[in-house]
């Protein structure tokens, strides 16, 4: 058990199934006005059809054939963020290129149809086939093999963005993105996150994006081998000089951010759960967290809510389809409620959900929320 005293658990059955019904929860709905930009978050990145293998005792041995309990396939990349960004109820708009294979048109159709996604800055690129990831999760952790080719250089990000509330930027090491710097430039608020230096120079000179972003986010490894510091904590205050807002995620500890901007630093701790699959569990992290800053909530409750929407996305297979909505998220806080033994000072510190989650009388809609599925292409019947 974590410090939280909280677990995720398990969804209650009439809520995992397609065809549930779901709550139309908007947490910007306060603050639109009639002049808002159209979107309030843009993303471009590369999307990957991911097949992910779970149940496996032990990571494959070589020579060896091991067999999984469990297979899922559902959009992956760039996707995993996009999907947990409109499953929280904000507008979002991706630019990436598709295949135009089977992958391609399933992941198109996953995003635009079943997550309400806006396409309209996507491409499906002739003659290119759609990168595949195939991901093996075991212990908690996973293994992935991926093969793909580079898109055509006229099927990169555009330069001038359409306009949003915030934008979400994966930063490259020696790499400029044009369009970070017009979306920043027509106001909208970037959060960054980065991956391994594989260079091994780990300079934050070389994030040179990192200049217009609000609030940037790595990993502890990734914090303390940018700062030099020991400790992430410490990291996370040393990131501030480059950034206003920086929080580092910790693992089974949870996460820790400072906003320079306010003097304000709080740390959470992470949910207990036994994970099925940890893919894209950072992204659904960096989408609850975009959620609430841009809502205007305080910075501990960002980060308890971002770890909340993690937690409960490792326990479905895929990354972009394991995301939780408000359905998900509203039938946890009412079920740890009623667990005895609960921590009341962990309770109080997911207590801002009251006013948000809906009760289960207001979930107003059908909403086909999708899951990862072991097979595509079966025809639809009727």
């Amino acid at each position: 058990m974590t410090p939280s005293h909280l677990t995720a658990g398990e969804e209650p059955e009439h809520l995992t199934q397609t065809g549930r019904r779901q709550a139309r929860v908007d947490p910007l709905a306060a603050l639109r006005t009639p002049g808002d930009p159209p979107w309030d978050v843009y993303l471009t990145g590369t999307v990957f059809l991911d097949i992910i293998f779970t149940g496996l005792d032990s990571a494959p041995v070589r020579g060896t054939e091991s067999w999984a309990r469990g297979m899922g396939s559902s959009p992956g990349g760039v996707a995993n963020m996009a999907a947990a960004l409109a499953r929280l109820g904000l507008k979002t708009s991706l630019a990436a290129a598709f295949g135009d294979d089977h992958y391609g048109e399933y992941c198109w159709d996953a995003l635009a149809r079943g997550e309400g996604i806006d396409l309209s800055a996507s491409r499906t690129v002739p003659g290119w086939h759609s990168p595949v990831t195939v991901s093996m999760a075991y212990e908690g952790e996973r293994t992935m093999v991926s093969h793909g080719h580079e898109p055509p250089p006229e099927e990169t990000a555009p330069d001038c963005p359409p306009r949003a509330r915030a934008a979400v930027a994966s930063l490259t090491p020696g790499t400029t993105a044009p369009w970070i710097a017009q979306a920043a430039a027509d106001g909208a608020r970037i959060f960054a996150d980065v991956g391994w230096d594989d260079t091994g120079a780990w300079d934050l000179a070389g994030l040179t994006d990192l200049r217009h972003c609000e609030a940037f986010l790595p990993n502890a490894e990734e914090a303390k081998r940018y700062t030099g510091a020991d400790c992430p904590r410490v990291a996370a205050h040393a990131l501030t000089a480059y950034v206003p807002v920086a929080v580092v995620t910790l693992g089974e500890e949870g996460a820790y951010a400072v906003d320079r901007r306010t003097g304000e630093a709080a740390e959470v701790p992470a949910i207990a759960v036994e994970a099925l699959d940890p893919t894209g569990a950072g992204d659904v992290f960096v989408a609850g967290f975009v959620t609430g800053s841009l809502a205007g909530w305080p910075l501990a409750d960002r980060l308890a809510f971002a770890g909340l929407t993690a937690a409960l996305s490792v326990q479905e297979f895929g990354g972009s389809l394991s995301a939780p909505g408000w359905s998900e998220i509203g039938a946890w806080w009412r079920r740890v409620q009623s667990v005895e033994g609960q921590d009341p000072a962990a309770l109080r510190r997911y207590a801002f959900l009251e006013g948000l989650v809906p009760e289960e009388e207001e979930l107003d809609r059908p909403w086909p929320l999708r899951r990862a599925v072991p097979t595509i292409g079966f025809r639809r019947s009727g």
